[in-house]
């Protein structure tokens, strides 16, 4: 499939396009979910989970986070997971600011100090190239 050449900064590009399509994946099944409405746990094994399944933006989103899995893999096969797994972090980042823009979701101030430290430590792990 995918071969990371041109070292870490290739690796890079293949984290930020795993962690999008997971963010984006997330975001979908916010969407959809909100569509289906609050379910519990026991609803997992009742027909209501028909109901998830069948939801559009569900589908879009687990579909979604399929395809994240196959860059995230192809990173795993390349990278240290010390070096990749932190870089994770910045899609808190993403789905924070993406949920505040798409489904105006609460951003409080500890949220974005807490949001700021993790684009920190992202950048951090990064400076180790």
């Amino acid at each position: 499939m995918f071969k990371i050449k041109g070292g870490k900064m290739s690796a890079l590009i293949l984290i930020l396009i795993s962690i999008l399509l997971g963010v984006t994946g997330q975001l979908f099944l916010k969407k959809g979910m909100s569509n289906v409405g609050s379910i519990a746990i026991a609803d997992l094994f009742s027909v209501k989970l028909l109901s998830v399944a069948t939801e559009k933006f569900v589908i879009v989103g687990i579909f979604l986070y399929v395809i994240a899995t196959g860059f995230w893999v192809v990173v795993l096969s390349q990278e240290e997971l010390s070096f990749a797994y932190p870089l994770i972090g910045m899609g808190y980042i993403f789905a924070a600011i993406l949920s505040k823009i798409f489904f105006n979701e609460n951003l409080t101030l500890f949220r974005m100090i807490g949001i700021l430290m993790i684009a920190a430590g992202a950048y951090l792990i990064v400076l180790k190239i």
